[in-house]
């Protein structure tokens, strides 16, 4: 079993990018959350030519300097160092081992899984962080199988050392309940992105953890 890597981001609250979603550009939401307390922030949106999503994840990169957040990209190590992105967030099945080697020992590295036995293979690769999804039923992650529910989370977490993250149907109503369930932090998408004021949205949802 790994140790533990690098330390989250404070609050540990992972904003997920999705334009589909969307309610406006993806810089102005990101900007709204920023400035209602967010520090971190995922580049998703793989589907996108990759000249504009690297063009998109520099945006970002650059907006989230002035607030000192954390700004990954989703799948792609070789764009997060070009980008000089904060670290990556690999799909389940990702190899941590090999984007380490391309980032180096200083970006986090983060692995979705939707069971424990994913979650203990990222750990055991190096991974920094997992996500484990569905936590709930979700609108913007269909098709990921059943929801865990919180008692899924409650099994998995003693038997990780690495921090893991609860995504899928979090908001601000259900979000301290995933703290309280043993998740190091949460990940939202579809609340913040289909919110018609991002920065009211990441506030509420802020609150709700105190």
């Amino acid at each position: 079993m790994s140790l533990p890597g690098l330390s989250l981001p404070r609050p540990p609250v992972l904003l997920i990018t999705d334009r589909v979603q969307a309610t406006a550009a993806l810089e102005d939401i990101a900007a709204g959350a920023l400035k209602a307390g967010c520090r971190w922030i995922l580049l998703r949106d793989k589907d996108m030519p990759a000249a504009d999503r690297l063009s998109l994840l520099r945006s970002l990169i650059a907006l989230g300097k002035s607030y000192g957040a954390t700004v990954m990209v989703s799948g792609d190590a070789s764009t997060a160092k070009q980008a000089g992105a904060s670290g990556v967030h690999l799909p389940a099945g990702g190899d941590p081992a090999l984007a380490r080697r391309v980032l180096g020992p200083h970006r986090l590295i983060g692995v979705s899984a939707h069971n424990l036995a994913e979650a203990r293979a990222a750990e055991d690769r190096g991974a920094d962080y997992a996500t484990l999804s569905p936590i709930f039923a979700s609108v913007s992650k269909p098709g990921y199988g059943p929801a865990l529910g919180l008692e899924g989370l409650r099994r998995a977490r003693p038997q990780l050392a690495i921090p893991v993250i609860a995504l899928g149907g979090v908001g601000a109503e259900t979000a301290q309940s995933c703290l309280d369930a043993g998740a190091a932090g949460i990940a939202v998408m579809g609340e913040i992105m289909r919110a018609p004021d991002s920065e009211l949205a990441m506030r509420a949802l802020l609150a709700a953890l105190g």
